[in-house]
């Protein structure tokens, strides 16, 4: 197991501690910021490489107002607040978070105080108790089949995207959470969503497939993250009555097609789309500054059916009722908790 210690030399404190006395002067004492104290976090993800994540939403975030101090691969991660952070010294102290915690046991510790911030799945959020504080993202993971290159014939690929109920996976495994969709931007971000075709049309499939060959109407489905395998089961029922027949191997990278998640990473849309589509290897979309021009590269992108978006979801966060201040996310999902301070914490 890595572990590895990050240490700092010591720096004084600047123009944000006199700021933090004076919001101290004027904050009613149950939610008066200060400083101290450390926030607990926890979360699914294992993250069991040597270095601590550079790149994406969530710890990485945390750079910009904490240093970390510690690294246990796939186990924990520790930050320390930064007294010359850009913005002003964060008033915690400290950031722990756990790793590799499935939902049950987070949902757990914060009840039982032991975690102060955990994921909450989708699948969970309208089961939360009554009472519990969320934070949630705007819609930026996107969810969505990706085909290989051995699915040559178009219409496999358009039976399987017309098969799919994403209403049912929306109001069952979902518990209407997000959004369904047929495009790779979200509403909220694009604008016009709305008219790419989200609707299942079973008999229109059946028609497309009618005229496969038999042996090419067999697909593999890979799921690399178990939670999403309820989802791919669910399209393999639906695919069943548009005459395809779905397995899911065990190894998902050697499958026909993928169900994965990609993430919007900025605000703006047409960064937002070249974002998507090189992560998906798919070509880069022309740079366009106009509404009319991001649509017909996003229709482009999405022409031949070689990837079919299906769901928008959200980043959903349970906060314990010690946490103030905040959202301590962004819409796009980032960690924000420099401005995030624990009640009755010790300065």
């Amino acid at each position: 197991m890595n572990q590895r210690n990050w240490t700092g030399g010591i720096r004084r404190p600047g123009l944000a501690c006199v700021l933090v006395g004076l919001l101290s002067a004027a904050a009613p004492s149950a939610t008066r910021p200060r400083y101290g104290g450390t926030l607990h976090i926890e979360i699914h993800d294992a993250a069991e490489t040597a270095d601590p994540p550079q790149l994406g939403p969530g710890m990485p975030d945390l750079a910009a107002a904490f240093s970390i101090t510690r690294w246990e691969a796939g186990r924990r991660a520790t930050y320390a607040a930064d007294e010359n952070a850009p913005g002003g010294r964060p008033f915690l102290d400290s950031v722990e978070v756990e790793l590799s915690r499935s939902p049950r046991d987070q949902s757990i510790d914060l009840d039982v105080g032991k975690a102060d911030l955990i994921e909450v799945p989708p699948t969970e959020a309208r089961r939360q108790p009554a009472g519990r504080r969320i934070w949630s993202s705007q819609p930026v993971r996107v969810l969505l089949l990706l085909f290989g290159t051995r699915v040559e014939d178009q219409r496999v690929r358009e039976a399987l995207a017309l098969a799919v109920d994403r209403t049912a996976i929306f109001n069952v495994l979902l518990q209407r959470q997000g959004e369904i969709s047929g495009a790779l931007l979200p509403q909220w971000l694009s604008g016009y969503a709305f008219v790419f075709n989200a609707a299942s049309d079973p008999v229109r499939a059946r028609g497309l497939t009618a005229s496969v060959p038999i042996a090419a109407r067999t697909l593999s489905v890979g799921v690399e993250d178990a939670a999403l395998r309820p989802i791919a089961e669910r399209i393999a029922l639906n695919a069943r009555d548009a005459g395809l027949s779905i397995t899911l191997p065990p190894q998902a990278g050697a499958a026909d097609v993928r169900l994965l998640e990609v993430r919007i990473a900025a605000t703006d849309p047409a960064r937002a789309l070249a974002g998507i589509a090189a992560a998906l290897g798919l070509p880069a979309p022309q740079r366009t500054d106009s509404p009319d021009g991001l649509y017909r590269a996003e229709r482009d992108l999405l022409e031949g059916h070689h990837v079919v978006p299906l769901l928008h979801l959200a980043d959903i966060y349970g906060v314990a009722t010690r946490v103030k201040g905040g959202p301590g996310i962004s819409p796009l999902g980032e960690w924000r908790l420099e401005n995030v301070w624990l009640e009755g914490a010790k300065p």
